[in-house]
């Protein structure tokens, strides 16, 4: 009996304990899901790379903390430096709190992983002994500067992507204000619907949404929106909203003329790249092309002239 009592003492201990846990789980796992639908309304891209669960995951968190950990001693400590790195860091979309410090982080580790492989490049054998310190500097400014330039790169093609989108997105912003909605309302209806053709621009004009919905004033928010995206074309249009919400004109009218002024350029910058077309086209066709078509043409023909000077010989 006394044996009995344990096992079943010990059994709801047990299920007890089981019980406790799984619900402590599921605690956390709504509570992450809750952070999850959060973020994806901010940055969907980043959401689904935050899922990602197992090895992998376990790994890239720990790369990051490393990172952080070492970018903080590394960075440096002029405040105009560290302002211009946060600036391209955000316009290339990365905004999370430790985004500058893994940036440095990055920098400084590609830099030791240079300075590894020029050091083993010089010593190799194969490296003349006055060129050895130009190949160890070389390979650490390459390895230094190298996360810059993919840095850039990326600003720039965030930055190409909005300019191609925003005509389309103005367009839909008039017939949204014309249609008599208000222009903070206009603008989450034109987020909603380039969710698919432009989510970079969606997701800022998203972004914007959620700043008016916080409470900040509608100048502050695009002041913000204008920062985040550093392009001159959402500048202009970010200070002609401000303006045009201050003196109190037509936001209809403004955006229309804007909007034309956008498609008249981005008409212009298809006219300039045809136009640079021939001349980027010049040195294919004098390397490539018209060596082809020569042989083509005149190959026959040096073949029945090689045959008849042949003939003519014998």
């Amino acid at each position: 009996m006394t044996i009995l009592l344990i096992a079943l003492l010990v059994s709801a201990s047990v299920g007890f304990f089981a019980y406790a846990v799984a619900i402590l789980r599921g605690e956390r796992r709504q509570r992450r899901e809750i952070a999850g639908r959060a973020l994806a309304v901010v940055n969907p891209a980043g959401w689904r790379e935050e899922r990602r669960r197992g090895l992998a995951g376990w790994l890239s968190g720990l790369a990051q903390g490393v990172a952080e950990r070492f970018g903080e001693a590394v960075k440096p400590r002029e405040a105009k430096e560290l302002s211009k790195s946060r600036a391209i860091l955000v316009h290339a979309g990365f905004r999370q709190p430790g985004a500058l410090e893994i940036y440095w982080g990055i920098k400084a580790g590609a830099a030791l992983v240079g300075l590894s492989l020029g050091a083993l490049a010089a010593f190799s054998g194969r490296v003349p002994v006055q060129y050895k310190m130009f190949v160890v500097l070389a390979c650490v400014a390459v390895a230094f500067y190298l996360p810059g330039w993919l840095l850039d790169a990326r600003v720039k093609k965030r930055q190409k992507a909005i300019q191609h989108g925003l005509p389309d997105a103005l367009d839909l912003l008039v017939v949204c204000v014309e249609a008599g909605m208000g222009l903070d309302a206009a603008i989450y209806r034109v987020c909603l619907e380039l969710a698919h053709k432009e989510p970079i621009l969606s997701a800022e004009l998203r972004l914007l949404t959620l700043e008016l919905r916080a409470g900040k004033s509608r100048r502050e928010a695009l002041k913000n929106l204008s920062a985040r995206i550093g392009l001159e074309d959402m500048g202009s249009l970010v200070a002609m909203l401000i303006q045009t919400d201050m003196f109190g004109t037509s936001i209809a009218q403004t955006l229309r003329v804007y909007a034309d002024s956008m498609r008249t350029k981005r008409f212009q910058l298809a006219e300039e790249l045809a136009a640079k077309l021939p001349v980027k086209l010049l040195f294919p066709l004098i390397f490539f092309i018209f060596p082809t078509l020569l042989l083509v043409i005149l190959g026959p023909a040096a073949i029945s002239l090689i045959k008849m000077f042949s003939g003519m010989k014998h």
